[in-house]
């Protein structure tokens, strides 16, 4: 089953719930990026030196507002996850390496591409290792569960 690919254990205990606080506050951030994205989907990046096609910049919208509002939920978390990972991983490419960000900024309120690869890291590690137990996705798709503490 196809399921089980993407669901190979659903971590319960512990490990369950900071995983749910993990996709609420990610989950939360990433609404909030997208909001103004989605606001204007095929055409949020117009102004950048060499936009995307337009369709690209819906797709990375919905994975920023959608894919928060799916790690939230725990619903369909490995897609939603995989959306927001290309996501950071084009941001980090070819914004902010292009630029010479630095990975952590020397002062407050300067670029960096911290941010993105924290995302980057949460949403592989969600990947990785599923929703867990307290998630829509192990409700629809089974109960199996490993004890993680």
């Amino acid at each position: 089953m196809m399921h089980k690919l993407f669901y190979p254990n659903f971590v319960g205990g512990r490990g369950a719930l900071g995983l749910l606080v993990l996709r609420l506050v990610t989950g939360a951030s990433f609404i909030q990026h997208g909001w103004p994205k989605i606001q204007n989907a095929f055409h949020w990046l117009d102004q950048a030196p060499n936009p995307p096609p337009g369709f690209l910049q819906a797709l990375a919208a919905l994975s920023e507002f959608g894919g928060g509002i799916a790690l939230i939920l725990g619903l369909l978390t490995p897609l939603a996850a995989l959306g927001i990972a290309c996501t950071m991983v084009v941001a980090i490419t070819t914004v902010h390496l292009p630029r010479g960000d630095p990975f952590v900024a020397a002062k407050p309120g300067e670029a960096s591409f911290e941010p993105a690869a924290v995302y980057l890291a949460i949403v592989i590690t969600l990947l990785l290792v599923g929703p867990g137990l307290l998630s829509l996705d192990a409700l629809l798709f089974g109960r199996r569960a490993s004890q993680s503490t």
